[in-house]
């Protein structure tokens, strides 16, 4: 996520910063697994409901693994009106007697658990399924659910509005941690990826747009079908909807597909900053190798609610608020396109990791601006260094806390764990760390314990003290030495 845009921009020469807020602090512990349900053999009891997030522990839901969703939307902008039918194709991780679904603020109308019917009762958050009969451990099931009704947002502290936000002319789908639970039945955290199919109609001459790359777009009825598939596993929190008058731009880098699309209200040089997407996934090839999906664009939406950027797997949403007045927002377009490798294709196991995201995404903004001659990251960590008394000092950027996730320590602190790292193993196996991780844990979840254990083996080096300061430590690191 791109940090937050307030009205009023102060930056020095090429560090964004902008603050959200703070709290809590504890090293992190063994990393969790993709189910937090476990029935002794033969016996079937229902799933968690909860995967036992730390701060989140009601996001996700144990006793199954989803492979694919395939979303059949249709959006009515006068009345604001969603209607859809979600088919989840999952595997159980534990013998089930019924199961939990996140899910909020829509109504539900049928549900079937392979083309049976089955009992549904939606409870606050949770829409929890009973099949006619039991799923055995490891057995392939199809659930359908039936569903329409008028979203509603939640309120995510620092973020504001965040979900299916309807719009002037539209709507979209857009926030993090939880969002997805807004427009479809899921498991919504990241350590349950899935492929996505997203057909959504809405009314002739508006777009509606997706991850992924398109597949089929028609018209009939006053109606345009539009179908995107993301064929690589997406965390939930990734997937979109933007629907709404968009210049809408379509080519290919590298042989693959890229959208790029702006909002008709918003002027051309917001298009032209856009264009450096090509070049920007050049640069960060260079520096964590192959860009890790089949797809790529970004889209720029105009809304006053939303003032923060987000790495939406293959294509970013950006808030026109970054480009505001002529605003240069390369830096923005930078640590979007870098969430593609750090935070998207390698996701996090637990929210509290959130600096794997926001720290290696801000770092991009540092090399970046090095590699244009502008600052050395070295200038940009000495900047960030100077001020002994800094709030972030006092916020631990590998355990923030929940009203912390998105606090400046997190995006500038993290990228400064890797600075420090940077100078103390030097940049050959620095750089060699940087792709090795976009490598070995490329479309998957990841620890910070992972992580170290990576950067220890690649550079020889006892890091432990290093990652404890910069990462847990609660006043201001020494300055890291070769």
């Amino acid at each position: 996520m791109g940090r937050s845009k307030s009205p009023v921009r102060v930056i020095t020469a090429v560090v964004a910063m902008a603050a959200l807020v703070l709290a809590g602090c504890t090293k992190p512990g063994p990393s969790l697994r993709p189910t937090a349900t476990t029935n002794p053999p033969g016996v079937f009891g229902p799933g968690a409901d909860g995967l036992g997030d730390t701060y989140y522990p009601k996001a996700g839901n144990g006793g199954y693994d989803v492979a694919n969703y395939d979303l059949d939307l249709k959006y009515d902008p006068p009345t604001d009106t969603l209607t859809g039918t979600a088919t989840i194709t999952a595997t159980a991780t534990a013998d089930l007697s019924r199961f939990n679904l996140d899910f909020t603020g829509l109504k539900t109308e049928k549900v079937t658990v392979n083309d049976v019917d089955a009992a549904a009762e939606q409870s606050g958050a949770e829409l929890v399924v009973t099949p006619a009969t039991g799923i055995a451990t490891g057995a392939q099931f199809v659930v359908k659910v039936t569903y329409g009704g008028v979203p509603k947002a939640f309120d995510e502290p620092g973020l504001g509005e965040i979900g299916f936000l309807h719009t002037d002319d539209g709507a979209v789908a857009i926030g993090e941690p939880e969002v997805a639970s807004s427009w479809f039945p899921v498991n919504d955290h990241p350590r349950d990826k899935a492929t996505y199919t997203v057909k959504i109609a809405a009314p002739e001459g508006l777009a509606a747009l997706s991850n992924g790359a398109m597949k089929d777009k028609r018209s009939a009825g006053g109606w345009t079908t539009w179908t995107w598939s993301e064929t690589k596993p997406m965390a939930p929190y990734l997937a979109t909807v933007v629907i709404g008058k968009y210049r809408v731009k379509e080519s290919t880098h590298d042989g693959k597909p890229m959208v790029i699309a702006v909002d008709t209200s918003l002027s051309a040089q917001v298009d032209a900053q856009m264009a450096q997407t090509p070049e920007v996934i050049d640069f960060l090839e260079s520096k964590f190798g192959p860009y890790p999906f089949d797809a790529l664009g970004g889209i720029v939406i105009d809304d006053r609610r939303v003032r923060f950027a987000l790495e939406n797997q293959s294509r970013p949403i950006y808030s026109s608020a970054f480009f505001e007045a002529g605003e240069d927002g390369t830096w923005v377009i930078v640590h979007e396109l870098a969430h593609q490798w750090y935070g998207d294709s390698v996701a996090v196991n637990e929210w509290k990791e959130i600096w794997l995201n926001e720290g290696f995404a801000s770092y991009a903004e540092w090399l970046w601006f090095e590699d244009k001659g502008e600052q050395t990251a070295q200038q940009t960590f000495d900047n960030s260094y100077a001020p002994a008394d800094a709030e972030m000092w006092r916020v631990p950027p590998g355990d923030p806390g929940k009203s912390d996730l998105f606090h400046e320590s997190v995006y500038t602190r993290g990228a400064m764990t890797l600075h420090a790292l940077r100078v103390t193993v030097g940049d050959d196996a620095f750089f060699k760390i940087l792709k090795a991780w976009a490598a070995e844990k490329a479309h998957s979840n990841a620890t910070t314990p992972e992580f170290i254990a990576l950067a220890e083996r690649i550079s020889g080096k006892q890091l432990d003290q290093l990652f404890d300061d910069w990462l847990y430590g609660e006043k201001r690191p020494p300055r890291p030495r070769r």
